[in-house]
């Protein structure tokens, strides 16, 4: 590890993975802005193994759930809260590819999209402060090892609202389908076996102030 000392954590992860990235890529690739690359972006047990501490001990909440749950509102109001910054997986994506989730989820498809996704999560867990996590992070099992040993709050929405709150939003090609609705509920019964896999406190949005939601995941924090 070449890493300078009194280095960030994302700094730390970074020099990881050019690390563990394969010799034939790093020499197409090397030094370039974005190190975790779909083709050669090291798996969530390379990194752990790599360094446990530091891939377990960032962030002070992770936050995971369906898309329309309110994990950036409630996220951003915790991160205010606590007086810490708040990391966004798929934000990060968005900056290191260049492009919107959507459109790389298109592009690339779903499963090259969840290989890709690794890193970024892995990256956004090195960050501290609240990280939330995209919605179908958790379905890959490298990210639910990553997981491991966090504090996860999942955020929790019935079929119904999420449908509602998602109705009119063009940018999760992830819904799309013949039956928008039918589609949701799909996937919330395809990933709830994962959010409760992964969660140590749960919370619904249904019909609540998101100031009352902030409450009680702050409770648990305290209390944890």
């Amino acid at each position: 590890m070449t890493t300078p000392a009194g280095a960030s954590p994302a700094d730390i992860v970074n020099d990881l993975v050019h690390g563990l990235a394969p010799e034939a890529a790093r020499a197409d690739g090397a030094d370039s802005a974005t190190p975790f690359d779909e083709n050669d972006a090291p798996s969530a047990t390379e990194l752990v193994t790599a360094a446990p501490a530091l891939v377990h001990s960032a962030p002070r909440v992770v936050l995971v759930g369906m898309p329309g749950a309110g994990k950036s509102t409630i996220g951003r109001r915790i991160a205010s809260a606590l007086n810490l910054p708040i990391v966004d997986s798929d934000l990060l994506m968005e900056q290191g590819e260049g492009k919107a989730c959507g459109e790389l989820y298109s592009e690339l498809g779903e499963d090259a999209f969840r290989e890709l996704e690794v890193g970024y999560v892995a990256r956004a867990l090195a960050t501290g402060g609240v990280v939330s996590l995209g919605g179908g992070a958790i379905v890959t099992e490298e990210v639910r090892t990553l997981l491991q040993r966090h504090t996860v709050v999942w955020i929790d929405v019935t079929a119904e609202e999420g449908i509602r709150r998602t109705a009119e939003d063009a940018s999760r090609p992830v819904l799309d389908g013949e039956d928008r609705e039918q589609r949701y509920r799909d996937l919330l019964e395809q990933r709830e076996s994962f959010y409760r896999e992964v969660s140590s406190f749960r919370v619904r949005t249904d019909e609540r102030p998101p100031q009352r939601v902030v409450a009680e995941v702050l409770g648990f924090i305290d209390v944890d």
